[in-house]
């Protein structure tokens, strides 16, 4: 029997900005760029709430990076420990391969890592979604009211919390003409 580990069902919480996380963010990917250079195609992204200034978010780094080769990743790819692998069958989106980097008690979580092929629709989805919250603080500061409102409501539900802000980034990426896959971050 496998042990779940503390970080698969760490409550969310939605934090204030931090200003510090820009860099914590860069250093990171610094820390992946070793590991993930022989497969990357269009670089590593810092996507999600941590990336736009201002904005409270889950005090967790949203990375994302394209590759040439997906299944290299999981079968060639070395991570230092504090990174832990959440396999398709249970993440439910096997378009992507998705790592979780932990504390080193592995208690709580301190980045994601989010790996597709190159060229998948999501890549772009999840910049322009990033990049239409920079640019509109209004609608960014709409977008942490409910974050925090659904963090009350699903602090204990990942998957719930995530499928609530379905409406919300559907509208967005409509806005913007393009359409939009469930979960995104």
């Amino acid at each position: 029997m496998t042990t779940v580990p503390a970080w698969a069902y760490e409550r969310l919480t939605v934090h204030d900005y931090d200003p510090n996380w820009p860099q914590r963010a860069a250093e990171t990917i610094e820390e992946l760029l070793p590991h993930l250079r022989p497969w990357l195609a269009d670089g590593i992204e810092h996507v999600g709430s941590t990336a736009i200034p201002g904005m409270a978010a889950k005090p967790v780094i949203d990375l994302m990076a394209s590759v040439t080769n997906l299944d290299a990743i999981t079968t060639h790819m070395e991570l230092p420990t504090d990174w832990h692998y959440v396999p398709p069958e249970l993440d439910g989106r096997p378009w992507r391969r998705f790592f979780v980097k932990t504390n080193p008690q592995a208690t709580h979580r301190q980045a994601h890592l989010h790996v597709m092929t190159a060229g998948h629709p999501r890549w772009a989805e999840q910049k322009n979604f990033r990049d239409a919250l920079r640019a509109n603080q209004e609608r960014a500061k709409e977008y942490a009211d409910l974050k925090r409102r659904l963090a009350e409501e699903h602090g204990n539900d990942r998957e719930a919390y995530t499928d609530a802000k379905g409406e919300f980034v559907a509208r967005v990426m409509r806005e913007m003409g393009q359409g939009q896959e469930r979960g995104q971050e």
